[in-house]
């Protein structure tokens, strides 16, 4: 188990909090964690598309959850407090930058605020040991520079999405050095972690404005892709990659606190640093039908050309490191997606089997369990 610092032994009957487990990202993670026998609580608004992972998957009846809004200061309170848990997980998100143009407020509520009521009910829930906030490789301040992004580079944000979840970043630092480091006012130690990962992707997004989701949704259509921002350079990753590095941050947090607090860069090798036009290519030769593709026409949107995260501490400090290439990626996004539309009634099943197949890899053992 040295390669992968997360192991099923330790989730076993763990009791974990997890905000957003009815997106993409965290029905992917609520499958994993019940594949390893962790006692989960969810807290989410009810899955935001049709159809959704959530559903095909059938998480429904997996965890306790409560179905809310991150901004209800009190029902995140009394869900964390019904629950007492010992890791809380946050991924609750306003996730789209699109999205945040079109909604800022709401994208800066969503993200910035909806992490503080997490972290005040965090203060009033006494089991909790450890808590790892998801925020986003888009936090970094965005200068052009020609390297990846460090832990240490100054945030920053050139639109809503990007400054809200710059902002998330410095509250849980604040809370964690205000109130989890053991001294007044509430002389209580909480370890606290931030990760950022690149371009989440894999099977089971539906998400309107997304690459992949979009071209997927084309493919099945056998209609033409229509692309924004096609020179646009970025981190792919499998969701299964984040997710490692997110759990294997939240045990060593538990067993090792005052070497795992801080931020934490979950990104690709440079092979899957790649241009839209270069993932869409391959995505659509690998799907086998060939649909064509040109720039969408419309007025874009600002956004950064190159973004690319650093990970050397994650390496070296959790072990953690990538184990698909980027093409293993598109062909487990496509082999999802092809069975799925086949039949919707495997989506647990083929997600399940890509989470083992995943951890096989991961550990070089012939069984996951």
């Amino acid at each position: 188990m040295e390669d992968l610092g997360v192991t099923p032994a330790f989730w076993r009957g763990r009791r974990v909090f997890l905000t957003g487990h009815t997106g993409f990202k965290g029905s992917w993670l609520t499958l994993w964690l019940r594949n390893w026998g962790a006692e989960v609580a969810g807290f989410a608004l009810p899955p935001p598309t049709e159809p959704s992972m959530y559903e095909l998957a059938r998480l429904g009846g997996e965890v306790r959850e409560t179905m809310a809004d991150i901004r209800d200061a009190a029902a995140v309170r009394r869900a964390l407090a019904d629950h007492e848990p010992e890791i809380v997980i946050h991924m609750a998100a306003q996730p789209l930058v699109a999205r945040g143009y079109a909604a800022p407020a709401e994208t800066v509520e969503v993200n910035t605020m909806g992490t503080v009521y997490l972290l005040e009910a965090v203060r009033a829930t006494p089991s909790v040991r450890a808590v790892v906030v998801v925020t986003s490789d888009k936090c970094y301040r965005n200068s052009g520079q020609p390297r990846g992004f460090q832990e240490t580079d100054p945030l920053g944000g050139h639109d809503p999405y990007a400054a809200s979840k710059a902002a998330a970043e410095l509250v849980a630092a604040a809370w964690r050095d205000s109130f989890f480091s053991g001294g007044p006012p509430d002389r209580r130690r909480v370890a606290l972690a931030t990760a950022r990962a690149g371009n989440v992707i894999g099977g089971g997004d539906w998400s309107p404005g997304r690459l992949v989701p979009d071209v997927v949704r084309a493919l099945l259509a056998g209609e033409p892709v229509a692309l924004r921002h096609v020179d646009a350079v970025r981190p792919w990753q499998h969701v299964l990659e984040a997710l490692a590095g997110y759990l294997e941050l939240a045990e060593r947090l538990v067993n090792q606190p005052n070497e795992a607090v801080g931020a934490w860069n979950f990104g690709p090798d440079k092979d899957s640093h790649r241009t839209v036009a270069d993932l869409v290519e391959r995505l659509v030769e690998l799907w086998g039908d060939p649909v064509p593709w040109m720039p969408d026409g419309r007025p874009r949107m600002p956004e950064d050309r190159y973004l690319w995260l650093d990970s050397t501490r994650a390496r070296e400090q959790l072990g953690w490191r990538p184990r698909l290439s980027f093409d293993e990626t598109l062909q487990w996004i496509v082999e999802w997606h092809r069975a799925v539309a086949a039949r919707a009634e495997v989506a647990r099943e083929m997600t399940l089997d890509q989470i083992v197949r995943y951890v096989r890899r991961a550990v070089g053992e012939e069984r996951a369990s």
